[in-house]
């Protein structure tokens, strides 16, 4: 006789605080998010606390909608949505169930859930990133030449019958810590004599100096579009100075700490590259390396290379002990992976990013 195993899916409401008395749910979401990332790379280095998450929930330039799937007394999967609040087309979903919940309908009857509610707020475009362990057999190929995953993975078939598109393929890749200082100090000198008289390394920690919002702001700014998304197309993420400070006062009371290098372009006094740490307060947790970016008209400086080298030499000065630096990057995005590798990054796993449109509802 088979027993069926019944399921149910609620929303959960964002607590404004971890302390809060009804963030029960939302700690326990996350611990489901860890679980799974886990799971998915072999590894606990990408867990986040419940506590350095909540800010990006709290985000007022962000709409979020996050479900949860229980069972047995627990939440077993969630199922999120992410989207701008000024970009009304497109939106991030994210799905997770655990283990030993999988094959019971739960992963698919959560992407219904947000799917329905994504197509309920008008959105139109929907874009997935999906871990995809290595396997033997067919591979599915990146339209952008470059990376593919296994096709008969169960993430891959999932999405494909769901009527998804692979649009990309992203590598994560981690840095063993600590890097050798003398070998640091001589890649940081040959980086300087590269980039040359026109330009100034900066580095500070914690939160942007007044003088560099300004130009903070159009370098997030035009990070959101200068990175490579091939055919997902992502949207322009506006910043202004505003919501920097916004996002600090945000991100005040999560524990961790921003360790900045930023590049001057002397002749007009601008900035025009930066690269960011995220550094948890537990040295037993490893590093997240955040944007990096050089602005178009100024590459081929080797700015990246002298930004990174400069940020890892402050991380080991100022927060010694953490044992990797983990990033992500678009397999076709050949420049930056060339910095990575430089520095001594290799790979740890794959993702797909998946796009699926949906028809405009009607009125």
């Amino acid at each position: 006789m088979t027993t069926t195993r019944t399921f149910t899916i609620s929303p959960v409401q964002i607590p404004t605080s971890i302390e809060s008395a009804d963030a029960a749910d939302f700690i326990a979401a996350i611990e489901v998010r860890n679980l799974v990332e886990a799971h998915s790379y072999g590894t606990d280095e990408l867990s986040y606390s419940p506590a350095e998450i909540l800010p990006r929930w709290l985000d007022p330039h962000k709409k979020h909608w996050m479900f949860v799937a229980w069972l047995d007394g627990r939440i077993v999967g969630r199922g999120c949505i992410d989207a701008l609040l000024d970009e009304p087309d497109t939106c991030w979903l994210d799905l997770r169930v655990l283990p030993e919940y999988r094959r019971l309908g739960i992963g698919t009857a959560l992407a219904q859930r947000v799917e329905d509610a994504a197509r309920e707020d008008g959105r139109t475009k929907l874009i997935v990133y999906a871990v995809s362990a290595g396997s033997s057999g067919e591979k599915l190929p990146s339209p952008t030449g470059f990376g593919s995953v296994p096709r008969q993975n169960p993430e891959v078939r999932f999405l494909l019958g769901r009527g998804y598109s692979l649009e990309q393929v992203e590598r994560g890749s981690r840095l063993a810590l600590p890097v050798d200082n003398v070998e640091l100090a001589e890649r940081l000198a040959a980086s300087a004599a590269a980039a040359g008289p026109d330009y100034r390394l900066h580095e500070w920690s914690g939160r942007v100096p007044a003088r560099w919002l300004a130009d903070m702001a159009a370098l997030y700014t035009a990070m959101s579009t200068e990175e490579p998304s091939a055919g997902l197309e992502e949207p322009e993420s506006v910043w202004t100075p505003e919501r920097i400070t916004q996002t600090e006062e945000l991100q005040a009371g999560d524990g961790r700490i921003s360790l900045f290098a930023v590049v001057e372009h002397l002749p007009t006094g601008r900035l025009c590259g930066l690269t960011v740490l995220s550094v948890p307060a537990e040295s037993s947790r490893v590093v997240s390396q955040e944007d990096t970016l050089v602005m178009p008209a100024h590459r081929g400086h080797r700015l990246g290379t002298w930004m990174k080298i400069a940020n890892l030499r402050q991380l080991q000065r100022d927060h010694p002990g953490h044992s990797a630096i983990t990033t992500f990057n678009a397999e076709e995005n050949r420049p930056m992976l060339d910095v990575n590798e430089a520095v001594g990054f290799l790979p740890m796993g794959y993702e797909g990013a998946w796009k699926k449109l949906l028809g405009v509802p009607e009125s």
